[in-house]
């Protein structure tokens, strides 16, 4: 990353205090140098780079008020997340509240344990002044719970030090909000992967936490990554990466950066030195590593590799594409199979998370009536807004577009034997459109269109693709693994235990019973009138609990067929209906290697030669 001379003082100056711990308020001010002489504009971001939904940060902002020169200046919002500051002959100061209880990746989070967050929640974008320096001062809270307090985050430094408040610097606005703030207490370790510092930050509190374990497989995936787009130079796009981890009771998730991640996950899933050590590694704790996998991997696609539209983001309105497919869909193909590229996990055990995702792809009835283009083009109001219908109306891009990649690399590999893969396609992509994303002057990355997409699979397979794009991309064709997995020894069984009789039905707590969060299209609930929100409070007049294994045991001692009475409340209405039971239709599917194909097989898991 090219930093900023530090002999300029920069254009757009903040400052951030977290005000009151208690409260949830950080204060923050923003200087503008030399504001526009006919009013200058002021904007927040209504969404984070990575999360497809307008979240309208600015309804966080409290209160807020300009000055200059000590005097006050008139500010008049002109919509929901913009201001205007009348003319000033100086510089020109806002100063403003951010009420910051958001416990996420995506917005800001602050109480007496410590602080986060994103700059597309506290810092307001100078408009026309985007591409000049921008300097903020990070300040210790006054609280005397915060004197131990640090800071984590990637934006380089300043008048800081490492870890430390005071001032960081970024070349734009683009790379000041692309680089989140953790302040606290934390455990913190670091190790080098080719040559480049990497940071663990854990923040919450986990009990013998074992960070020689978390750094010895870190760093086999980091370097494994940085060699499969770089395979000759092992030279990673950053001068320093930070993983920010926020551990919590029950929790996942990440949001990519350009240099760092932000994770939240359950402590449980965290390894511990209380436990002996295994070269097996806990299903939790794969889980984890799979999202640092896949926040890794999107260093490269989606942060430099982008879509056109992507280049650059316009923060105040959505930006539509139908290539999520692609930057999200393959980076989830990816995510495990560099667990099992950099020794992290058995193909067996990869296989087995593979047949996970197939069974959750092939669940649902919405794969029939959305393509993943469109779940892509959709997201804002479709992915990110489910509701209780999403099975029956809508396809995933993640899990389906990681299917898809499978399917593009096992065709190449299969047509070209073993000469072409996948692999030769995302370093084409790297090469051409991310290595020198942030090179030249802010803005000036260029994206990659739906069409060159297309036309770059064919030039770089040497192949027609066409029908995968026709069918699985824009179409709702399921994909033929048993087929495409034929040629390298691997047999896709579909398992799905029809004996066993169910309602078909998503099943969630209730004080009341069990309560139906999801009905599935053509179920045996769907048939019978039973609507997801409906609590099920008694079967053939034996009453269900809160517990929805309890169903599970009371079905035990019926058929497929068996016709049962069901009494549910649905709002505050006792309602009776009729059911007739049908077999669990939910897929279960098994993927293994015969011994003949193991050495086929074996070649899917190691990258293709460069």
């Amino acid at each position: 990353m090219k930093k900023t001379s530090q002999k300029k003082p920069a254009g757009v100056q903040y400052t951030i205090v977290p005000k009151d711990l208690a409260g949830h308020l950080f204060n923050v001010t923003v200087t503008v140098a030399a504001p526009n002489p006919e009013g200058q504009v002021f904007a927040l971001p209504a969404w984070i780079p990575g999360s497809y939904m307008i979240r309208e940060f600015a309804r966080n902002i409290v209160r807020i008020r300009a000055e200059s020169g000590g005097q006050p200046v008139e500010l008049v919002k002109l919509d929901k997340h913009t201001w205007r500051a009348a003319p000033v002959a100086g510089p020109l100061t806002l100063h403003y509240e951010v009420y910051a209880w958001d416990m996420s990746v995506r917005a800001a989070h602050l109480d007496q344990t410590h602080g986060f967050f994103n700059g597309t929640s506290v810092f307001l974008r100078v408009q026309g002044q985007e591409a000049v320096p921008h300097q903020v001062d990070i300040q210790r809270p006054g609280h005397p719970d915060a004197s131990d307090w640090r800071v984590a985050t990637s934006l380089p430094e300043l008048g800081a030090k490492r870890y430390g408040f005071g001032t960081y610097i970024a070349a734009d606005y683009d790379e000041l909000i692309d680089h989140p703030v953790e302040m606290g207490e934390f455990a913190l370790a670091s190790f080098k992967a080719y040559g480049i510092q990497h940071d663990i930050v854990v923040t919450g509190r986990v009990p013998n936490l074992d960070m020689e374990r978390l750094q010895q497989d870190l760093k086999a995936i980091c370097e494994t990554q940085i060699a499969f787009f770089e395979p000759k130079t092992k030279k990673a796009p950053m001068d320093r990466y930070v993983f920010l981890t926020m551990a919590v009771g029950d929790g996942y998730g990440g949001l990519e950066h350009r240099a760092s991640t932000a994770l939240i996950c359950s402590r449980n899933d965290l390894p511990t030195t209380a436990a002996l050590r295994t070269a097996e590694r806990s299903e939790g704790y794969i889980t984890f590593l799979g999202l640092c996998s896949h926040e890794y991997f999107h260093t490269w696609n989606v942060k430099r590799i982008k879509p056109a539209v992507f280049a650059p983001y316009d923060l105040q309105v959505e930006n539509y594409t139908p290539l999520l497919w692609l930057f999200e869909g393959f980076t989830s193909y990816y995510d495990d199979l560099m667990l099992v590229r950099s020794g992290i996990i058995s193909e067996a055990t990869y296989f087995k998370l593979l047949g996970k995702t197939v069974g959750s792809v092939w669940r649902g009835s919405g794969r029939t009536k959305q393509s993943i283009a469109e779940s892509s083009f959709d997201a804002w109001t479709k992915y990110y807004r489910q509701d209780e219908n999403a099975p029956n109306a809508i396809i995933s891009y993640y899990t389906k577009g990681s299917l898809v990649g499978l399917a593009f690399d096992l065709t190449i590999r299969a047509k070209t034997g073993g000469e072409k893969s996948l692999d030769d396609l995302m370093r084409t992509l790297w090469e051409r459109y991310g290595r020198d994303f942030y090179a030249g002057a802010s803005g000036s990355g260029r994206g990659i269109t739906e069409k060159e997409v297309e036309a770059l699979f064919d030039e770089v397979s040497g192949l027609r693709l066409k029908s995968i794009f026709e069918r699985h991309v824009r179409g709702t064709d399921d994909i033929p693994l048993a087929k495409l997995y034929a040629p390298f020894g691997v047999k896709v069984l579909d398992e799905r235990k029809t004996s066993k009789p169910s309602l078909n039905v998503g099943l969630g707590r209730d004080p009341l019973g069990a309560k139906l969060t999801q009905v599935h299209e053509g179920g045996a609930a769907h048939q019978g009138g039973l609507s997801a929100g409906d609590i099920v409070i008694a079967i053939d007049g034996l009453r269900v609990n809160g517990n929805p294994s309890n169903l599970d045991q009371l079905f035990a001692r019926y058929r497929v067929g068996d016709t049962v009475e069901v009494h549910v409340f649905r709002r505050d209405e006792l309602m009776r209906f009729d059911v007739t039971l049908q077999g669990c239709v939910a897929p279960s599917v098994s993927i293994g290697v015969a011994p003949a194909g193991a050495r086929r097989a074996a070649a899917i898991a190691r990258p293709s030669a460069s």
